[in-house]
């Protein structure tokens, strides 16, 4: 492999950084949302959480089908790799001085400008979604969640809410085009620690004057949310814009060729892609929030308040680390393999897109070797100081140990998808999208097996979603192994897979806990719990260490090379 271009060097460099910073906004918004729900959780009913589970799906139903698509537009378009002096912005200048990269003939200010006009196609999807869905919903809401105080009043202050984060969208693709992940992370920082304070606020307001205002306070808490992220993006964006002299206002393009533009603002090509991908979108967000629509459908509010809680206990982990690894990774696969970079050099970004997916896929497994067993053996030490007595039941403790099962396979399958909807081309992108249809029905069988043949209430959603991650994660697997083929790279399981004595060490450590009783509430023998945690950790750690060693030298040489050929003062 000869040696790689400095363009594919920054790439990989500032989404390492971009990763931590991330984690971090997941990690401290997560804090934040997990405080307030302990404040309040020990007097909410379990119905109320329902509904706030409902109220939730609906405000992200609605910003996913109106922002999404453009998203991925705005990504898949080879991303202008920002100056130093602007991927490490510390906060109080956003200078950019010349990186020595340039892209063809098209400058930043024109790159920028498009990138603000696009996101406003977000806001106009979004005007017509919260019409059509706000009615749909309030009008389809069961007797028993049309009873629920201030809910419709609730359901108006989360479309507002949602409208205000969809205005937001041009200066976040601005600060996401530019790897302006420090404002980023202090703007939605921010905003979840407005979002948490005023829920926590006005339910313990509610409790003290023993009112019952419904989900009224997640409803303002969106808001709040909303009016923040809103205002922060547009101050920290405001330094940017005027130095490259672009509009964050929707504005015609300053263009000697017009052809392949709408209305003189909007590349035809962006355009496509996004309506080729909006019905993907909508596909895969009914198979990611498919558990929350059938359980609305078919189980009663307890029902879905238990389920809630153990989603976002079990999910917690799932939030702060994946999610963030997946979206920098997603902006690392479309860099390198949509490149402009010269063909003989083609091949080397695509065999760094393979290599940073093969080290993804095993650190997971890794994290799953010792998370696999430890998880549900850990879930009632936790639940019965957390949740206190409200909800510490069997039902609820073998549903967030069974959850912790569910996590490795979201993970699997988010990273994969990642790598495809990079990777694919529009037609390509098309076919998913059929499959994807064939996935929902997959999911939708093996729901109703689990849950209405099988009676499994909640249990069943969550076995439905493994099979489902199973059958996505095998689909895109094989799309990528075909892709590097056609690119006449291999990909062995090797490179992604740990050792099997660390598979074989996972499985006696489970047989070992679930002979002890670890794996229910009677559990008393915590230090023998913890003892068996830690000698897994460490013969997993020690089979590895060849593996960590070599992880921890890349990362080592990458911040060097970083630091010492492209940080600026």
């Amino acid at each position: 492999m000869s040696q790689i271009d400095d363009e594919a060097r920054i790439v990989l460099a500032s989404p390492i950084s971009g990763t931590t910073l991330l984690v971090l906004v997941q990690l401290t918004s997560k804090v934040f949302t997990f405080t307030a729900n302990q404040v309040i959780l020990r007097d909410l009913p379990p119905a109320i959480l329902g509904v706030a589970t409902q109220l939730e799906l609906y405000y992200i139903t609605l910003l996913y089908f109106s922002r999404e698509s453009i998203r991925l537009a705005i990504q898949r378009k080879s991303l202008v790799v920002a100056a130093p002096s602007v991927a490490s912005d510390d906060g109080n200048n956003a200078t950019v001085k010349e990186s020595g990269i340039t892209r063809q003939s098209i400058t930043q200010e024109l790159e920028s400008q498009v990138v603000v006009n696009m996101s406003y196609l977000s806001f106009g999807m979004g005007l017509m979604f919260a019409v059509v869905l706000s009615t749909s919903y309030i009008h389809l809401a069961s007797d028993e969640v049309s009873r629920t105080p201030f809910h419709h009043q609730s359901v108006v202050i989360t479309t507002i809410a949602s409208l205000l984060e969809l205005a937001s969208e041009p200066c976040f693709n601005v600060l996401q085009m530019h790897t302006l992940y420090r404002k980023r992370a202090l703007v939605e920082m921010s905003a979840a620690f407005m979002k948490s304070l005023v829920t926590c606020f006005i339910s313990m307001r509610a409790v003290c004057y023993n009112t019952n205002v419904g989900v009224m306070a997640f409803a303002l808490g969106h808001l709040s949310y909303a009016c923040t992220l809103l205002c922060g993006y547009v101050i920290a964006t405001r330094k940017i814009s005027r130095h490259l002299n672009f509009s964050l206002l929707l504005t015609r393009l300053q263009l000697s060729n017009r052809h392949g533009y709408l209305g003189n603002r909007f590349p035809w090509s962006m355009v496509s892609l996004a309506a080729s991908v909006f019905l993907q979108s909508i596909v895969k967000h009914l198979l990611t929030q498919g558990d929350s629509m059938i359980l609305a459908t078919l189980t009663s509010l307890e029902d879905q308040g238990i389920y809630a809680l153990a989603s976002n206990y079990g999910g917690l982990v799932a939030r702060i680390l994946f999610q963030p690894i997946e979206e920098s990774s997603r902006a690392v696969f479309s860099s390198l393999l949509h490149s402009n970079s010269l063909g003989k050099r083609h091949t080397e970004n695509i065999y760094l897109a393979k290599m940073h997916l093969a080290e993804i896929i095993r650190a997971y497994s890794m994290i799953s070797a010792v998370a696999f067993p430890l998880g549900p053996a850990l879930v009632p030490l936790v639940l019965n100081v957390l949740g206190g007595r409200r909800w510490a039941s069997p039902k609820v403790c073998g549903l967030l140990s069974l959850y912790c099962l569910y996590i490795p396979f979201l993970a699997f399958n988010g990273i994969s998808e990642a790598f495809v909807s990079s990777a694919a081309s529009p037609s390509e992108v098309r076919k998913q999208a059929l499959w994807m249809g064939a996935f929902s029905a997959c999911f939708v069988s093996a729901a109703y097996i689990f849950l209405v043949a099988g009676n499994l209430g909640a249990r069943g959603v969550v076995y439905a979603n493994i099979v489902n991650m199973t059958v996505r994660t095998i689909w895109s697997i094989a799309f990528i192994r075909s892709f590097l083929h056609r690119c006449k790279i291999a990909m062995k399981p090797s490179e992604m897979l740990p050792r099997p004595l660390t598979f074989v060490t996972a499985i006696l450590t489970s047989t070992v806990l679930m002979t002890k009783g670890a794996y229910g509430l009677e559990t008393e023998n915590i230090l023998g719990t913890v003892t068996y945690s830690a000698i897994h950790f460490i013969i997993v750690s020690y089979v590895e260490r060849k593996y960590l060693a070599a992880q921890y030298t890349r990362a080592s040489k990458m911040m060097t090379f970083k630091q010492g050929k492209y940080k600026r003062n």
